[in-house]
């Protein structure tokens, strides 16, 4: 499933999360393509510069792109995805932060690659700002969470998220209801669900 979409499902209410309005009568396709989709998406490993031309692919800023990824301040990532970034003892990963990951995530490639840390381990289950204070903090899971405060032209949209929670929620909902425009079919391509999870 498409990550983004994933996030329509969560009843953002319940974890604090802002309210947008969805269009409605958007047409969808009839099948599903998951290499189609998944070449699309954003990789774990990708720097900011990526991460910031593909989302510009889908017509989506830097600062869209950064209030998007603040979504990673509820759920989870396998320990696959963030193996290389505990244990290679960089700069930009705090030590102690580190520790705490690899106790769920052995360092032998294969072991326990399914197992689950929570992107936030602050506040995992609360819709927050706590996702830009840790990449601050160098407590970012992904790289491709720790690259958005790395030095580089994203740092200033993470410092001001981070110090100002209602700045962060509203630019979201934003990115959201942009998010909702990307590529949509038109004339009879698709069509327009009746229930969003089933085709007609």
């Amino acid at each position: 499933m498409n990550y983004y979409l994933m996030l329509y499902d969560l009843d953002m209410e319940h974890v604090g999360g802002p309210l947008w309005t969805v269009k409605l009568g958007r047409r969808d396709s009839t099948t599903a393509n998951p290499d189609k989709a998944n070449s699309d998406l954003p990789s774990f490993r990708d720097g900011v510069d990526r991460l910031i031309s593909r989302f510009a692919d889908k017509g989506l800023n830097a600062r869209d792109m950064v209030a998007l990824l603040g979504s990673h301040t509820i759920g989870q990532a396998q320990c696959v995805t963030f193996r290389d970034r505990i244990y290679n003892n960089a700069s930009d990963i705090d030590a102690g932060f580190a520790s705490t990951r690899r106790r769920g995530c052995p360092a032998n490639q294969g072991d326990g690659n399914s197992n689950l840390a929570p992107l936030d381990l602050v506040t995992p289950n609360q819709f927050d700002n706590n996702y830009f204070k840790n990449l601050i903090q160098k407590k970012g899971l992904l790289e491709s969470d720790q690259v958005l405060f790395s030095g580089g032209s994203t740092d200033s949209i993470v410092s001001e998220y981070s110090s100002n929670p209602s700045k962060f929620l509203s630019d979201f909902a934003s990115a959201m209801v942009k998010m909702g425009d990307i590529e949509p079919l038109t004339g009879s391509a698709g069509q327009i669900r009746r229930i969003c999870s089933a085709v007609n």
